[in-house]
């Protein structure tokens, strides 16, 4: 092999190039199991976005189900997430331009279950014995109130009403389950201001003969106690997740009685930011698969429900999520820091794993691969924080003697998320052409217990800044970055937290704001109505708390901004609207500081068509390039930057 060139960081040729990004990646979604075959969705830039509903069959050959132009995908909390059931060889499934519900038999073309109106619908069941499927309805059809959300049977013949209340009057619900005979449903509800990783409530109740609610009650769960995936055992028990002792652990409900399975400081949920999610599910033979985290990896185990002991099942992945079992098949979705998210089965028997489906199929030589180091670092209150660190890597080039590499600290959004460490060629990106990442779980993020979950509750604007910049003094001072050249960026919330950096401390020197907030009071009266109140725990109960919101709101502070950033924003985004990067571009520029402003037409809320994936990366890159002084290797479109001199 030659001798690597010698190039300043930020100028190293890569072979990860945004076209080679776009035109071999897919996002991969909900996993089903129906007799011997397997589904999952596939989101696909190539095509606009559009999801497809894929089926592989025991002989090994995949197929296309959902034919153009449908797209399975419901805008249920703008998140959607659960968009399709399948049952006996018949999918049932959303589609995200009219939002109707679609039956499609095997060979057939999809024709509509539910009516042409202003109602959306996620996360279904199937219910054989009475020919219906149960699952949460949204209606929009009350022009200018709220959305009424509800739990609703919907005739698998059609429905022309739309579907049958059968569970009303709180604000959310979601996980309707079916026991295995049929006799009794479970679900999860929540109201305002909670999101579902606050407190939420597990109900059970008991179905009448003719499909009907009878008697219910409240199982666990309340206002300070999140409850995540309800699911009942192959023989009518029910077990779930809680985090009543500050870890999401697993329970079951027996005999009028909860039982407590596994006593960790680990977590077994995750944030139900979308419909559907699946840490664990049952053996016939009365194990449960199941996967949590500890300090950001996920790992596998078997939990033997009748000693309640947890044996660990060696895999090569770091981040393990979808868990759908079978008779001697485990599906789930996994990924590691040297292979990306895969659909992948697993024989519990002989710990066999194949590879059914990669959300890219590019073969990158290990040599242009950044490998995460998860690190831990001092932040304020004398607390620490995490993150994931990426120096650059490209075995082509070394940088000249002396010379430290620039930092791009990642803020991750949500913010009740977490950072992964799954293969990312976006992240690899910028590591192969010379630029370190740190990807932050700053206070908040999830995986490491409620009470790191709570540091932000009152403190949002202020503990994740205080995270990214104290990750990136640390790595400073460590010597392993230019303390000259730090960057910062994100999406939705991470936009928000970018600007927030941006405006309120001095110590990045640019940034890049994905369809972020600048205005919280703005966002509080104009958002969707999942996330209507989920700033009043955040930030402070609305309007009472409007000072504060005025007080964290960059938009009201542009004079405190003095180095450069950029935007991208979906011009059909519904949960951070356009006019919140547009207000902030319009300041800045007039303030005379460099900034510049891309919009999409046709994208939502983060990017799913290849040529904006494409052109919001390279731009972002030829912002720094020009921010920063450095050559690129290739020649990128060039990015309009108002005030650079």
């Amino acid at each position: 092999m030659p001798e690597p060139k010698v190039a300043p960081y930020g100028s190293w040729k890569s072979p990860i190039t945004s076209d080679l990004i776009v035109s071999e990646t897919i996002g991969l979604g909900q996993i089903a199991l129906d007799g011997e075959d397997i589904y999952w969705v596939e989101q696909r830039p190539a095509e606009g976005g559009r999801n497809v509903i894929v089926q592989r069959t025991p002989d090994g050959q995949t197929t296309d189900m959902t034919p153009a132009p449908f797209n399975a995908r419901t805008r249920v909390h703008e998140y959607g997430g659960g968009a399709f059931a399948v049952a006996d060889g018949t999918i049932y499934f959303s589609n995200f331009a009219d939002q109707r519900l679609y039956r499609q038999a095997l060979g057939s073309a999809p024709e509509p279950i539910t009516p042409a109106m202003d109602l959306r619908y996620a996360d279904g069941v199937i219910d054989r014995r009475r020919n219906r499927m149960i699952c949460v309805r949204e209606d929009h059809t009350a022009s200018g109130r709220e959305a009424v959300n509800t739990l609703v049977s919907i005739n698998l013949e059609g429905d022309e009403q739309g579907g049958q209340v059968l569970v009303a009057g709180n604000d959310f619900y979601s996980s309707p389950r079916l026991s295995p005979d049929g006799s009794r449903l479970a679900w999860l509800t929540w109201n305002h201001p909670n999101m579902p990783w606050d407190g939420t409530e597990l109900w059970v109740g008991e179905l009448n003969a003719d499909g009907s609610l009878g008697r219910t009650q409240r199982v666990a769960g309340g206002v300070d106690e999140s409850i995540f995936q309800p699911e009942w055992s192959p023989h009518g028990i029910l077990y779930f997740i809680s985090d009543r002792t500050g870890w999401w652990n697993p329970y079951r409900w027996y005999g009028g009685q909860l039982e407590h399975l596994v006593d960790m400081e680990a977590e077994f949920g995750r944030p139900q930011w979308v419909f559907g999610m699946s840490t664990y599910a049952f053996e016939p033979a009365g194990r449960i698969l199941c996967s949590y985290t500890q300090n950001g990896t996920w790992y596998l185990a078997s939990l033997d429900t009748a000693t309640r002991r947890l044996e660990p099942i060696q895999t090569p992945y770091s981040f393990i999520t979808g868990l759908r079992v079978g008779p001697g098949r485990l599906v789930f979705l996994g990924g590691s820091p040297t292979e990306p998210a895969s659909i992948v089965r697993l024989d519990p028997a002989t710990g066999r794993l194949e590879v059914l489906r990669r959300s890219s199929d590019v073969a990158i030589d290990p040599g242009y691969l950044s490998i995460p180091q998860a690190i831990e670092f001092p932040t304020e209150n004398g607390l620490t924080a995490y993150g994931f660190y990426y120096k650059p890597e490209n075995r082509d080039y070394v940088a000249p003697p002396g010379e430290r590499p620039p930092l791009l600290v990642h803020s991750h959004g949500g913010p009740t998320s977490a950072a992964s460490t799954v293969l990312d060629l976006g992240v690899q990106y910028w590591t192969s052409r010379g630029i370190a990442v740190l990807d932050v779980n700053y206070g908040g993020s999830t995986g490491y217990g409620r009470a790191y979950r709570q540091r932000l509750n009152g403190q949002w604007g202020i503990v994740d800044v205080d995270d990214c910049v104290n990750g990136a003094r640390t790595l400073v001072g460590r010597g392993e970055v230019d303390g000259d050249r730090l960057i910062i960026a994100g999406g939705s919330a991470g936009g928000y937290t970018t600007l927030c950096a941006l405006t309120f401390r001095n110590v990045f020197q640019a940034g890049a704001s994905y369809f972020g907030l600048s205005d919280l009071e703005a966002d509080a009266l104009e958002t969707h109505k999942f996330e209507s109140h989920y700033s009043d725990r955040l930030v402070a109960p609305y309007p009472a708390g409007r000072a504060i919101y005025y007080e964290r709101s960059p938009i009201h502070f542009v004079d405190r901004i003095s180095v450069p950033m950029i935007l991208f924003q979906g011009l059909e985004d519904k949960i951070v609207l356009p006019n919140q990067s547009e207000m902030i571009f319009e300041a800045v520029r007039a303030k005379g500081v460099p900034v510049a402003y891309l919009a999409f037409e046709g994208e939502q809320h983060g990017f799913r068509k290849a040529e904006n994936i494409k052109r919001s990366l390279d731009a972002e890159l030829y912002f720094y390039s020009r921010v920063f002084g450095f050559e690129l290797a290739d020649p990128v479109e060039p990015v309009p930057i108002e005030n650079l001199r």
